[in-house]
């Protein structure tokens, strides 16, 4: 094994762990698993730290806020007080009032269900990014972020690597090309290794601990 696939297998061993997962979403091609994904990649898009948009993607589930019908009908105050209960507090207000939008636009396009954007987008990872984007607030990074754990489930999405799990590939002295990442990867979930990736790119003690591990 040369070290490249050392690195690899290191990282994923020890930060290998989705940002679904830590969310407490169990991901599968269902309506309500793929639309917490969208709130938990809306939120994570955000100049907030990943901590604080994981609990408030909790505090929202916990508030009953876990499906679009559920989210379009809430008031707005009801979302602002989840999304201070979740510390989301720097971008509350308006976040609340995009969640009621983006909530609205898939009740009112896709009948609530991800899963026809997706057959809309019929196998064209550069439609399901367009589409992504038609939510409120889900810009570039929130789209990149919904496919990136995503492709799990989505296997057309597959190897997504985006801006910042390849500067994770980078920081990690590892090729930036995501053909290549997965391939010394094995046979690891693709979005396993890029949340993996993301970690090291966010928390230099993630990277700096990797490389020492493998040596």
């Amino acid at each position: 094994m040369d070290r490249p696939e050392r690195v690899v297998r290191e990282l994923v061993g020890a930060h290998g762990r989705t940002y679904a997962e830590e969310a407490g979403i169990a991901l599968k091609d269902t309506p309500q698993p793929l639309y917490r994904l969208l709130v938990l990649s809306h939120l994570l898009s955000a100049r907030i730290r990943g901590s604080i948009a994981l609990a408030t993607a909790r505090a929202l589930h916990e508030a009953g806020l876990r499906d679009p019908r559920r989210m379009a009908e809430a008031a707005w105050r009801e979302r602002v007080d989840a999304l201070g209960r979740g510390g989301y507090r720097r971008y509350d207000e308006r976040t609340a009032t995009q969640l009621g939008d983006a909530a609205e636009r898939l009740n009112e396009r896709w009948g609530g269900d991800l899963r026809r954007l997706r057959r809309e987008a019929d196998g064209k990872v550069s439609e399901l990014r367009s589409l992504l984007q038609e939510f409120p607030g889900m810009g570039p990074a929130g789209a990149g972020i919904f496919l990136r754990e995503a492709q799990g489930v989505w296997p057309e999405a597959a190897p997504f690597l985006d801006a910042k799990a390849l500067q994770g590939a980078e920081r990690l002295h590892l090729p930036r090309d995501p053909e290549r990442l997965t391939a010394l990867a094995g046979n690891t979930d693709p979005a396993v290794l890029a949340a993996a990736l993301v970690r090291a790119a966010v928390d230099k003690k993630v990277a700096q601990d990797t490389l020492t591990r493998a040596g």
